[in-house]
């Protein structure tokens, strides 16, 4: 499956974003969905993974009341809908697809077979 991240920009605090990531390939709703993210000199981090149908979601403790995963399965896509930004949001953002039936590990990044290239989030104070 290949995996196009979109919808990054530059923000002030407080405003949102709504990150897409649109998906080609082998069947969409055969993939846990994830979002990840890194920032300048740290290591990628978890933010939110969503389960095939959408049923259940998962959240960083960082992000949790924030931020919203959604999947739209007709659309082959998964979005990150993001309020209340802050400038620690900045960071490059990852949409990464998983095979996996597991529930443990879905909060790290090896989980994940596919990745996509990213998008840049910027949130200035």
């Amino acid at each position: 499956v290949q995996l196009q991240a979109s919808g990054g920009g530059l923000v002030q605090a407080g405003d949102s974003l709504r990150l897409s990531c649109a998906a080609s390939g082998r069947t969409f709703s055969s993939y846990r969905m994830g979002w990840f993210r890194q920032a300048p000199g740290k290591e990628r981090e978890f933010v939110s993974a969503i389960t095939r149908g959408g049923a259940s979601t998962y959240y960083a403790d960082s992000v949790l009341g924030r931020f919203t995963i959604s999947r739209d399965n007709a659309k082959n896509t998964v979005y990150l809908q993001m309020n209340s930004l802050k400038p620690d949001d900045t960071a490059v953002y990852y949409c990464a697809a998983a095979t996996s039936y597991s529930y443990s590990g879905i909060h790290y990044s090896d989980y994940y077979d596919y990745w996509g290239q990213g998008t840049q989030v910027t949130v200035s104070s």
